[in-house]
């Protein structure tokens, strides 16, 4: 079978342009686990409890969180571990109301396995 090509994932071709720095990936995001995913609404759940009783530059870091950390937000996992380690700083100041929430994104990182 000579001359045949067989060629798996991405090929990019390209003829001059100027200022060329990468190329568009539109694949379609993954599943989350199923896990994960409760584990990441209830922690929404708690962080929207707390954000009530937090100063208001406390209550900001939150609400800069939570479109990250919504179970179908399509970011990159950096973000996703960015906005979680700035809500479990919010929660360790909270005290005693933050220490469920501490402790469920150190469970979310062990699931992402970030831990």
């Amino acid at each position: 079978m000579s001359g045949d090509n067989y060629h798996f994932g991405d090929s990019v071709n390209m003829y001059g342009g100027t200022h060329n720095t990468g190329m568009v990936k539109n694949a379609a995001p993954t599943a989350m686990d199923p896990e994960l995913r409760s584990a990441i609404e209830a922690l929404t759940a708690q962080l929207r409890d707390l954000r009530a009783q937090v100063p208001p530059l406390s209550a900001q870091t939150i609400d800069e969180s939570l479109p990250v950390l919504a179970p179908d937000a399509v970011v990159q996992p950096q973000a996703r571990t960015s906005a979680l380690m700035a809500v479990a700083g919010v929660a360790a100041t909270a005290g005693a109301l933050g220490v469920p929430i501490v402790e469920a994104v150190n469970g979310i990182l062990q699931l992402l396995g970030a831990r």
